[in-house]
């Protein structure tokens, strides 16, 4: 049947930079076929997606992607580490993907490869630096860097592949191949001009921060050069509807609502929260109204920026401790939310391959005939999150979308 990609995305929105990166990966690979497997209304830095995962499914569809695949929000809101995980752990069930690529800072993968075996085997070394790292009061991610450098004896090649959010998300996908005993080949594409978080943009080239603040700013002529055409139509469908959410501030008033009413043992209870935070939380929420407010006033250099708006999504979706180790347990299902004809035959093909495997392509039929309470749990999430996402709309707020909205299809 030909090579199939494998590609873990947000596409948020789908822009030039995203385009890039799915041809180079299908020229490097050879592949005939790719999967995208596309996180759901909510994001792993603890926020919104600019629009609803149907219309990021149809962008993907227009620019080249075969399948797209939803990332359970209980993945696709969680740390690098549980994201990675997820996505990695449903690419690898469909018992067809032969690659999978990343845009990372570094594009050497044995690099990356070789950190990824360290955090994924704890030597007892690295494990004691770490936590003496920890014991000073900075945030995890920084201690797991310093104790990555000295475990690796400071070498120059390692300095600051940690300190880049694609490297570090590239790493957890290596780590997460590595659990699964998977034979999915990992490739990287290296990113070019604009960084990240970068919210500058050079030429045809921004990041979807960039791109997602131009949104907020009212830049919609400059998002002509920076999407291709069937993106920046699709989003500019979506504007013009009220269907666009810039970010988590839409909610703000839900979230401090909420967190008010919650109990501080209620909030301990929320993924994220640890060694007394839900007093820290319980305190600011009752003294401020925006999330900026609250970020300002809480934020350490013990705890991120991104944790802590995590923290505040889980608080809005009602994720909590419980739902997270659940994550971490199951088999997740396959959502698939798009596809066009190469599309189908891959699914005919991954239903072959694993028999066992959960497919949905209607949420009323999988309710109605699960068994499994675990992923009915999960895809409990998966609703509830659509449902809260469309409050945000300006206009015609819908409930039960999942249950409504089709399968896309180009």
């Amino acid at each position: 049947m030909g090579k199939v990609l494998g590609i873990i995305c947000e596409y948020n929105p789908f822009h030039n930079g995203h385009l890039y990166h799915l041809e180079q990966s299908k020229k490097m690979t050879g592949s005939n076929y790719t999967v995208a497997i596309l996180s759901g209304n909510f994001t792993e830095r603890g926020s919104t997606a600019i629009i609803d995962k149907w219309s990021r499914a149809q962008a993907a569809l227009k620019c080249g992607v075969d399948l797209v695949i939803e990332l359970p929000v209980l993945y696709a809101t969680s740390s690098a580490e549980n994201f990675a995980d997820g996505a990695i752990h449903i690419l690898d069930l469909l018992k067809v993907v032969d690659y999978v690529s990343f845009g990372a800072e570094t594009s050497d993968v044995e690099i990356l490869d070789k950190i990824a075996d360290v955090l994924y085997k704890e030597p007892k070394d690295y494990k004691n630096v770490l936590s003496d790292e920890l014991k000073k009061g900075i945030s995890f991610p920084k201690a797991r860097e310093n104790a990555l450098m000295s475990y690796l004896e400071n070498d120059k090649k390692y300095k600051n592949v940690l300190s880049s959010p694609n490297n570090i998300l590239g790493i957890e996908y290596l780590k997460a191949l590595k659990k699964y005993k998977s034979k999915i080949k990992p490739i990287s594409i290296t990113r070019f001009e604009a960084g990240y978080n970068d919210l500058s943009y050079s030429g045809n080239i921004a990041s979807a921060t960039a791109i997602r603040n131009i949104i907020k700013n009212g830049g919609f002529d400059i998002l002509r050069n920076l999407l291709p055409p069937s993106s920046f139509s699709i989003l500019m469908d979506n504007i013009k509807q009220g269907h666009a959410i810039p970010d988590l501030s839409v909610f703000e008033r839900q979230i401090i609502y909420n967190l008010r009413k919650m109990s501080t043992d209620e909030i301990a209870k929320l993924p994220d929260v640890t060694e007394g935070l839900e007093f820290a939380i319980k305190k600011t929420a009752n003294a401020c109204n925006t999330i900026q407010e609250f970020l300002t006033l809480i934020k350490s250099k013990r705890y991120t920026t991104t944790r802590l708006q995590r923290i505040l999504l889980y608080a809005l979706l009602g994720i909590t401790k419980k739902d997270m180790a659940l994550s971490k347990k199951v088999t997740p299902y396959v959502r698939v939310l798009g596809l066009n004809k190469k599309g189908k035959f891959l699914i005919s093909e991954i239903a072959k391959a694993n028999p066992k495997l959960e497919i949905i392509t209607s949420v009323k039929r999988f309710n109605d005939n699960c068994t499994n309470k675990n992923l009915k749990l999960m895809l409990d999430k998966d609703i509830f999150a659509t449902n809260v996402y469309t409050i945000g709309y300006t206009f015609d707020s819908c409930n039960n979308l999942d249950f409504t909205k089709k399968i896309v299809t180009i």
